[in-house]
């Protein structure tokens, strides 16, 4: 690959902490990668829109509102749409892990939740990138 990965982080809905979002974001810059910030009160479709307008190798989605077996599915289905087979959709944020096993089936990629290294998260994003990402 001749270009960094390039991620979206997003914050999506009414969920309007965005600290986490910007220091996975800041993190992932300094790992590398090209990253573009979303900002807060984002909806699926405009992060969908987004990821594809910016041709992202990831999409990071922070939330922390309770409504991860919404928003996820409801990206996932999108990109689906939009025939983003070989896009990440990677998150974090307080999402119970049988919630987390249960996305991860739909084709979401890993979640993490709070606590998870910064390092962790750029190494998986990495690895599913090169392993995945078709160029």
């Amino acid at each position: 690959m001749n270009r960094p990965l390039r991620v979206l982080v997003a914050k999506v809905g009414l969920d309007g902490h965005d600290r986490g979002a910007k220091v996975i974001a800041t993190s992932l810059r300094d790992a590398g990668m090209e990253v573009i910030y979303t900002g807060l009160r984002q909806t699926p479709e405009m992060i969908v829109q987004t990821a594809l307008q910016e041709d992202v190798d990831a999409i990071g989605v922070s939330i922390l509102s309770g409504a991860h077996m919404t928003v996820f599915p409801k990206i996932i289905a999108l990109m689906k749409e939009k025939k983003m087979d070989d896009v990440l959709l990677t998150g974090g944020g307080i999402i119970p892990e049988e919630d987390m096993q249960t996305l991860q089936l739909l084709g979401v990629g890993e979640l993490f939740a709070p606590g998870t290294t910064t390092t962790t998260i750029a190494n998986y994003i990495k690895e599913w990138v090169t392993k995945n990402r078709q160029f």
